[in-house]
């Protein structure tokens, strides 16, 4: 989240209403499109109550998916790490299905107009998700010789890179047929 959540009820509002209002036109148009001023317009608010609460667009995106953020955290961080390899854990599929029903919003978060700051909170937000989960014991055998954070940051970079592939691509395939790919290729 952008710094520290204000306790001023009326700077919560106008924040969720900007969040609000990215997400929204994030729905709408490519992010490139979007502009600072559309964000206000949409809020209700004036040009530079925008900038006094975001410094610029990327900002003000990566804040707004952070709830988002964490949801797919939590799925990915939820997997039975020694699930059969034919049969993808649900929270997989779960994490799969929660992107695909957002699959526009994604698409432009993630695709080549995307956000950078949104795809590293992504794999930040799974990195340190995994990370926890390892340091708490839940850790497949056979990686005892890698680091926690290193094993982490692969596994989240593994992540966000197969749900952009498949977020981007002409025909992406069900959620449920990536999140058993996926699930095989962490198996192996």
């Amino acid at each position: 989240m952008f710094g520290m959540e204000p306790v001023d009820p009326r700077t919560r509002r106008t924040r969720e209403s900007l969040r609000d209002a990215v997400r929204d036109l994030a729905f709408e148009r490519e992010l490139s499109d979007i502009t600072m001023a559309q964000v206000a317009q949409r809020a209700g608010v004036n040009r530079a109550t925008v900038y006094l609460h975001y410094p610029d667009l990327d900002m003000l995106l990566a804040d707004a998916v952070e709830e988002e953020v964490a949801r797919l955290a939590r799925a990915a961080a939820l997997c039975p790490l020694e699930a059969p390899r034919d049969v993808a854990p649900q929270p997989l599929v779960d994490l799969f299905e929660q992107v695909a029903s957002d699959a526009v919003r994604y698409r432009r978060m993630l695709g080549p107009q995307g956000s950078p700051r949104c795809i590293a909170r992504i794999r930040e937000g799974l990195a340190a998700e995994l990370q926890h989960r390892f340091e708490q014991g839940a850790r497949p055998g056979g990686f005892e010789d890698v680091p926690v954070d290193l094993h982490a940051a692969y596994l989240a970079g593994a992540i966000t890179g197969v749900i952009t592939h498949w977020i981007t691509s002409d025909r992406p395939a069900p959620a449920a047929e990536v999140a058993l790919a996926t699930w095989r290729l962490f198996r192996n």
